[in-house]
């Protein structure tokens, strides 16, 4: 897409705070207004589209928006749909995993030590006590567990949701995912938290291109979910 815009500023509307492209509000895909919450997402959203493309008549990607992209979402696809939004969000607990255990016994070790504070966090700040089991065997989980986790993520508004939407799956953990959009976990200790299998391969076979490229893409994704909720809550 070719950068049509010289100046990106942002505006305060009665839905919240528009982004200015040379004067005119930005619309949604969907056609309605790009509404946002706070002064601070709509200056970082601003500040993504004065950045794209360098200048007047450059090419700008869609990854040079990942923000303005993550706040679409909450405002068109999860606000369209949110208790869709919410259950696919929360079978992440039924499969999380933390309760997944390696039969190797030092990687199992390392996941005891470095996972179990996490599932104590589980029990004891959402009351979701969750069931670990060892290798690929499926574990079921209680059915008050999982609707614990089901409430926890449907406190969630439409951005929250968003940000959560991109965190778990990067993550392959609701526990993580919770407690990064919470604020009780840092994005990068997460995504280390999340790798801890990959980097343990990688001690005994080197790095794999791929899943290096992969595990980048990931830890992006979980470092924008914490990005938008920091930005809110400014």
């Amino acid at each position: 897409m070719k950068r049509f815009w010289d100046e990106a500023r942002v505006a305060e509307t009665e839905g919240g705070f528009a982004v200015l492209l040379d004067g005119r509000p930005m619309r949604l895909p969907g056609g309605g207004p790009l509404a946002l919450p706070g002064q601070r997402l709509a200056e970082a959203v601003a500040a993504e589209w004065q950045a794209a493309g360098g200048a007047k008549g450059g090419t700008m990607r869609p990854e040079d928006v990942p923000l303005t992209r993550l706040a679409g979402t909450a405002l068109e696809r999860v606000a369209a749909a949110e208790a869709g939004t919410v259950a696919a969000i929360a079978r992440y607990g039924e499969t999380d995993l933390l309760c997944y255990r390696a039969e190797n016994r030092h990687l199992a070790a390392r996941q005891a030590a470095e996972w179990d504070p996490w599932l104590g966090w589980s029990a004891r700040a959402l009351d979701a006590p969750l069931r670990v089991t060892t290798g690929l065997m499926p574990v079921s989980q209680a059915p008050q567990a999982l609707a614990a986790l089901h409430r926890a993520v449907a406190a969630h508004d439409r951005f929250g949701l968003a940000a959560l939407g991109v965190a778990v799956p990067a993550l392959g953990s609701l526990v993580l995912g919770l407690a990064v959009v919470g604020g009780h976990l840092a994005p990068e200790e997460a995504h280390r938290l999340s790798s801890l299998e990959e980097d343990f391969q990688e001690e005994f076979w080197g790095v794999d291109p791929d899943s290096a490229i992969r595990r980048g893409h990931h830890a992006a994704d979980v470092a924008l979910a914490a990005r938008l909720m920091a930005l809110l809550a400014a």
